[in-house]
């Protein structure tokens, strides 16, 4: 990935009680921000905080697919930290005398959820939902921000094909203790 390329970073101390649940909904909050085509939206409820997402068959299975190898992995790994990068990129064209057709790995952009699962005590559940919510807030306020700003509408590069929800491709990588698994 580029040095410059924009990254929004999201850090989560998470109960495993809520970790697919927050992740589902971090996930679909990021790509609701990054999609360009018709979007049907939905919402999720997560510890007190309305979370936009994405009502698309496609785009709900990719999340689920990620949320599910973050949690295999998170299973097997006695450090319970894990990480799951959605990166986003534009085809462009090949440059060459002998290679025709599109070329992917031009990245635009990137967010990063790095996730730790604790187990907290009952009489520690409430402050410990209550930073999630607050730390989800913020979350939504930097998506948004970026979203919005000069810079966050600068990464993004002219939209050729607006045939699909996202007219550019999206990878998400899940790396646990170090290492990726699918």
């Amino acid at each position: 990935m580029n040095a410059g390329l924009p990254t929004i970073t999201i850090d989560l101390v998470l109960d495993r009680l809520q970790t697919k649940e927050v992740l589902r909904a971090v996930l679909h909050s990021i790509l609701f921000h990054r999609l360009f085509g018709t979007v049907k939206p939905k919402t999720f409820e997560v510890v007190d905080v309305t979370m936009p997402g994405v009502d698309d068959e496609e785009i709900r299975q990719l999340v689920e697919d990620k949320v599910d190898a973050f949690w295999k992995g998170i299973e097997g790994d006695a450090s319970k930290r894990g990480q799951i990068v959605v990166t986003f990129s534009e085809k462009r064209p090949r440059k060459s005398w002998f290679l025709m057709g599109e070329v992917r790995l031009s990245f635009h952009e990137s967010s990063i959820i790095n996730a730790e699962i604790r187990q907290p005590s009952e009489r520690e559940r409430q402050k410990f939902n209550s930073d999630l919510a607050s730390t989800l807030t913020k979350s939504l306020q930097t998506m948004l921000t970026h979203a919005s700003s000069d810079h966050g509408r600068s990464a993004v590069p002219l939209i050729t094909n607006a045939s699909s929800i996202s007219p550019f491709p999206i990878k998400m990588s899940v790396r646990v203790g170090g290492v990726e698994v699918a």
